[in-house]
């Protein structure tokens, strides 16, 4: 797995990115589901790309996927 620090300027804050507004795609969705359910947590309704990809973040920070 690459660490985002070593990762140059190819990671970009979803926040910035292009088509971030979209709707989340359903890979995002089906992995918040995941996610949320290890965390005991519910998952927003109609998140965009640049949300969803937040939450993956923060998911994974809780339940220590992303370490």
């Amino acid at each position: 797995m690459t660490d985002r620090t070593d990762a140059g300027n190819t990671i970009k804050d979803p926040d910035d990115w292009t088509t971030g507004d979209q709707p989340a795609t359903g890979a995002q969705e089906s992995y918040l589901n995941t996610l949320a359910a290890e965390a005991h947590e519910e998952v927003p309704e109609n998140l965009s790309k640049a949300d969803a990809s937040k939450k993956i973040d923060e998911l994974q920070e809780k339940t220590g996927r992303g370490a």
